[in-house]
């Protein structure tokens, strides 16, 4: 891999300063690099980007994203069309998607340089909110959609899965998550750990009202659709809203429906150390 690009947030100093890093020592090995300009911003249909796709120059080869697990995702949603290869350098505390650490960045560029390195296909989900027969927002997701209260007070939803009736809860709220997703939020919830390349949909409910409520993993060609119930103690102006992995939202009525399916389009994560699933997760979760 010859030509980078840098993501980082120009307003954050230690972000700044390990770009300009990255970018020295590439150059110095004969590489080319681009960095970012300027702060994250941009708005889009309810969300912020981290980064324009557009702006990318055509002869990049893969992209270095600097911050946590939070900034690779938006990285991973706005650059989905490109095609590119993503590596995530993590500048947080715990980084599942981004695996590598400030200490570790000269092996993981010279990695790159001598393409020792691998690149693992992520699922993505796609997620249509629907009210009254109206498209309200259209967009995807690399970790999950989630589906929470916006009051003190639980939402009542019911469940479908390819226009079949399952259930129905009355919780917090529903998490419907990729395998890569599986170590996030979902996990918080009481949801199972999925290997991140399985291609698979998992449905986790948020602090259900019922001692039998538990996930439910399902294969990644079904449609899931959930349904906001009118609360009848809350009345009609109990709502909801719909968030895409922690950035894109919209608000939910009694009515409203999110149907959920397998994204065509998937996110390209490049990974420099060979460990296991299983020791990423002994390490992680100590």
């Amino acid at each position: 891999m010859d030509v980078y690009y840098v993501i980082a947030n120009q307003q954050k100093e230690t972000s700044r300063n390990e770009a300009e890093f990255i970018s020295r020592y590439l150059t110095r090995h004969g590489r080319k690099c681009y960095i970012q300009q300027g702060a994250p911003g941009g708005k889009h249909e309810g969300g912020y980007k981290y980064t324009d796709a557009a702006m990318i120059p055509s002869d990049v080869e893969g992209v270095l994203v600097l911050g946590g697990d939070g900034t690779l995702l938006q990285a991973s949603r706005d650059l989905v069309d490109t095609g590119l290869p993503l590596l995530g350098i993590n500048m947080g505390t715990l980084g599942y998607l981004a695996e590598i650490d400030l200490t570790s960045v000269p092996v993981a560029l010279d990695r790159l340089m001598g393409d020792d390195f691998s690149i693992e296909d992520r699922m993505m989900i796609e997620g249509t909110v629907c009210h009254q027969n109206k498209i309200l927002l259209k967009d995807i997701a690399l970790n999950d959609i989630v589906i929470g209260r916006q009051a003190m007070k639980v939402i009542d939803v019911n469940l479908f899965v390819d226009d079949i009736y399952l259930c129905s809860y009355r919780a917090d709220g529903f998490i419907v998550s990729t395998p890569t997703g599986s170590t996030g939020y979902s996990l918080s919830a009481g949801g199972p750990i999925v290997e991140p390349e399985a291609s698979l949909m998992l449905l986790t409910p948020v602090a259900p009202h019922t001692l039998t409520s538990r996930s439910i993993v399902l294969p990644d060609n079904v449609s899931v659709t959930i349904e906001i119930e009118e609360n009848a103690d809350a009345g009609k102006e109990n709502t909801a809203e719909a968030m895409f992995d922690g950035d894109t939202s919209v608000r939910l009525r009694p009515g409203s429906r999110v149907v959920v399916t397998k994204a065509e389009k998937k996110t390209h994560i490049i990974k420099i150390n060979h460990t296991s699933f299983v020791e990423i997760i002994r390490q992680k979760l100590r």
